[in-house]
């Protein structure tokens, strides 16, 4: 089976075993999510399921790393704003290979714009849980800064959380 074959499989299935009736009050309704997850782009961090979430529950922003640029706080205050999400979370996760990269001197290319923006949060810090914490306060840090001042994100929760990829668990950072 190629790959292309493989992904039309998964996607007959979704459409067969999917909640039919909320893809279709979300398409004619809009999304009115409850939380703006920013996460890592690893394929083993699922927001949706690691929060057992459905179609238009979550509005989720994945990057390597978790990091923020423009790009990523434009999709959130448009989330915030236009959605009106006021809980937003960032999700770190363990075995993160772009806190390692960053951690270890990895990162050429382009990947060091993302390997960069992890070793400015994390520092000197060579414990890899201990660097994971810091990259997610680190965003959070950031999200509370840009939008203190933006009335779309008044109001907002702003925190931090690591996904255990071994356990399944997610432990909230205080």
């Amino acid at each position: 089976m190629t790959i292309r074959e493989r992904l039309k499989e998964g996607n007959r299935r979704f459409i067969e075993t999917a909640d039919a009736a909320r893809r279709m009050d979300t398409a004619l309704n809009g999304q009115h999510p409850y939380a703006i997850v920013v996460c890592c782009s690893d394929s083993r961090v699922i927001p949706e399921q690691i929060f057992h979430a459905g179609i238009g529950d979550l509005f989720v922003i994945r990057v390597a790393g978790n990091v923020l640029d423009n790009h990523q706080l434009g999709s959130i205050e448009y989330a915030a704003g236009h959605l009106h999400c006021r809980h937003i979370i960032v999700l770190g996760h363990t075995g993160c290979g772009a806190v390692r990269a960053a951690m270890t001197g990895g990162g050429e290319g382009l990947i060091s714009f993302i390997t960069d923006e992890i070793l400015g949060a994390v520092g000197m810090e060579r414990d890899e849980d201990k660097a994971c914490c810091l990259n997610v306060q680190h965003a959070v840090d950031r999200l509370k800064k840009e939008f203190r001042e933006h009335p779309e994100a008044s109001g907002a929760t702003i925190e931090g959380a690591v996904y255990d990829i071994l356990s399944g668990g997610v432990r909230w950072l205080d």
